[in-house]
């Protein structure tokens, strides 16, 4: 009696990076619903948590930020017509300031650990399109009064940026006199005229060769989940766990503001991003 033969290939899984700020909620919500679940196994975190698994072969595909794509463009591929980017505004990368960002010349900012991305846009608006030489610190702190009582400017990013500006705005956080509050999407775009492609599909290079299908699976799904989605705001809304503290419409407003594309614009501010990075030493 032969033995049973096991398909090796059967209980494969693709491992997805999953980030879990509202901006891509509605695609990870489609797909969770409509997509092949046994195919995939999807993992979160912060994009620099899903940038060092994906570096390291934990996760065969995931959002990952653009400097991350660009640092190692050896050992990735990017899956094309998706991203996370805007034409002006992204409402969810914030530089809260005590002073005008034109004053901010030798003062002290934080930055957030969750998003080298960010740090390196914020760095090139004060350098090469301001001029202004700061200086920059890590912090995980969340809070904005919490950090401007220590620095004088402070960058957030994803759900906590929205969340502080939102409190900040409505005066439900304390007042901080004379606060400014910039949105690093529209100051890119001001002096560009080029969307900011914030995050790609990235996909490591040996797992094109190990899970091909399963890559070509997933990107017809993710597809079908921009363009279905985008059909769908109100009612993703209603399922967001982010509604708890932000309402259903200022939601769907914020979801229409972002481009999920990618197109040849795109890969202008890409490499535009890339020239600037490369002159601050981002890449290094």
């Amino acid at each position: 009696m032969g033995s049973l033969k096991v398909d090796p290939l059967k209980n494969r899984k693709l491992n997805v990076g999953k980030i879990p700020y509202a901006n891509l909620f509605p695609i990870f919500h489609y797909l969770e619903r409509n997509g092949n679940r046994g195919k995939y196994r999807f993992v979160k975190g912060a994009p620099s948590e899903l940038n060092k698994m994906l570096r390291q072969g934990e996760l065969d595909i995931s959002p990952s930020s653009s400097i991350e794509y660009l640092r190692n463009k050896s050992q990735y591929r990017i899956l094309p017509y998706l991203s996370i980017s805007s034409s002006g505004p992204i409402n969810s990368i914030f530089l809260f300031s005590k002073l005008p960002i034109d004053k901010l010349d030798g003062r002290q900012i934080a930055v957030t650990s969750e998003s080298e991305t960010s740090t390196a846009l914020l760095k090139i608006i004060l350098k090469e399109f301001m001029s202004l030489e700061c200086e920059f610190e890590v912090s995980s702190t969340k809070n904005v009064n919490d950090l401007l009582s220590i620095y004088d400017a402070a960058l957030h990013i994803g759900d906590t940026a929205m969340s502080e500006g939102r409190k900040l705005r409505n005066g439900m956080a304390g007042s901080i006199p004379g606060l400014n509050i910039y949105d690093l999407g529209e100051l890119w775009h001001k002096h560009t005229g080029l969307p900011f492609v914030y995050a790609l599909w990235v996909i490591r290079k040996q797992s094109i060769d190990e899970k091909h299908d399963l890559i070509r699976d997933l990107s017809d799904e993710l597809l079908n989940a921009k363009h279905a989605s985008s059909q769908l705001l109100p009612a993703i809304a209603k399922d967001a766990p982010h509604n708890k503290w932000i309402q259903e419409e200022e939601l769907v407003r914020y979801w229409k503001d972002i481009s999920y594309d990618f197109t040849q614009k795109h890969m202008e501010g890409l490499k535009l991003f890339e020239k600037y990075a490369l002159k601050t030493n981002a890449l290094d």
